[in-house]
């Protein structure tokens, strides 16, 4: 039985604080911004705790406004958010606007151009300027409601892969009959069932479940390992088609998420003893994990982390390190939280100082020939001692005994 429910309203004090948290990162960027609109509905529960259709407008010299279109009820209902106000169109919005400012600061990378049309035509700036960067920095540290949700989620994740897990396997059963066995599993646990990418077409249905080879294969998600999934209309999932067998590696990369918060982790089982080349590649992306996330600290550059690890490793074995073929990620983990992919990136060239609370899901991943991916992935809290796993860890390539076939 999943434990009793963590409230998902989020305090007022709570919403006060990631206001001023992106308050201070768009006076960091753009010192001389007017106001900012958000949309987007992740980010309108972020700074609102609730998720209408509508904007929120953050006057730089003045109280924010949530306008509400759809769902008006509802965001009273839920949101403790102190102004939140009905409109039957933007055209109601611009009206609490005096002097419409040459500039406005909208999310960029998630709103449709026809979107942002139909807001222009009230709010006529004469530029728009990414807010994202802002947004993703304000984010990227936790507070003690967020990391709590974020700690639930990942004993949901840590109990089903390493408990539930092997007592799913059975012979002859198809990916999508693991992946769907799993997602029951998880949901009676308390996982929420979705998984919200912020990159832009990004989609995510549990995440990558692939016996032997499927995990090699070529995904336009943008991470280091594949899936075959459903087939070239619904690259996601489990293959309907590809059945497990002796001797296959299970690779198993899942989100789960509670309350709109996630955590994102990775196990790979082995169907029989690895070959000693197979076992000897998953522990050399553990002990990059483990050197990893020692350097999860504050004051460390993301960059570094990066740098100081993946620098070590020797030319044969960055072949198909973080990716397959032309499958290859340049990154070493990522921020996570309201949405799989988030700041901070564990990249080459990003040169921002982790702070406490960041929350990071690391990923060392090798892809072999013929054989598939193997590595791990679990998600850490940046803190003054090093990465706190929130999803446990089982390092090990897992021996696994599969029921035999009905």
């Amino acid at each position: 039985m999943p434990e009793p429910a963590i409230s998902p309203f989020v305090p007022r004090a709570e919403l006060s604080w990631r206001l001023d948290r992106l308050r201070a990162a768009l006076a960091a960027t753009s010192p001389e911004w007017r106001l900012a609109a958000v949309m987007h509905p992740v980010n309108l529960y972020y700074l609102t705790g609730a998720m209408p259709n509508g904007v929120l407008l953050i006057p730089r010299d003045g109280e924010a406004v949530l306008f509400a279109r759809r769902a008006y009820s509802r965001a009273l209902e839920e949101s403790a958010f102190p102004d939140i106000r009905p409109m039957r169109g933007f055209r109601d919005a611009a009206a609490m606007i005096g002097s419409m400012p040459e500039t406005i600061h909208v999310e960029r990378e998630m709103i449709p151009v026809a979107h942002l049309e139909r807001f222009a035509k009230y709010f006529p700036a004469q530029e728009f300027a990414g807010l994202d960067r802002a947004l993703g920095t304000a984010r990227s540290v936790k507070s003690a409601f967020e990391l709590e949700l974020m700690t639930r989620c990942g004993t949901i994740h840590r109990q089903a892969f390493e408990e539930t897990i092997p007592t799913l396997l059975r012979y002859g059963m198809t990916e999508a009959e693991f992946a769907t066995d799993l997602l029951a599993a998880m949901l009676a646990a308390g996982h929420d069932g979705v998984c919200r990418i912020a990159m832009f077409g990004g989609e995510l249905f549990l995440g990558s479940v692939c016996f032997g080879e499927n995990s090699l294969v070529a995904n336009p998600f943008d991470g280091p390992d594949g899936v075959r999934g459903f087939g070239p209309g619904v690259p996601l999932f489990g293959s309907r088609e590809r059945r497990l067998k002796p001797g296959d590696l299970v690779f198993v990369d899942c989100g789960c998420c509670v309350a709109g918060y996630h955590t994102d982790k990775t196990i790979v089982y082995s169907c029989g003893e690895p070959a000693p080349e197979v076992a000897a590649a998953h522990a050399r992306c553990v002990a990059v994990q483990e050197a990893a996330a020692a350097l999860l600290r504050p004051g460390v550059l993301a960059s570094a982390v990066y740098e100081e690890t993946v620098g070590l490793l020797d030319e044969d074995f960055r072949e198909n390190f973080m990716g397959y073929g032309d499958q290859g990620v340049r990154f070493l983990g990522h921020g996570i939280g309201l949405h799989i992919d988030e700041l901070p990136v564990l990249a080459k060239g990003f040169d921002v100082p982790l702070e406490a609370n960041m929350t990071i899901a690391m990923e060392p991943k090798k892809g072999l020939d013929g054989v598939g991916m193997v590595g791990v992935e679990d998600t850490f809290v940046v803190t003054p001692s090093g990465g706190r796993s929130l999803t446990g860890g089982l390092p090990e390539l897992r021996v696994v005994a599969p029921s035999p076939a009905l």
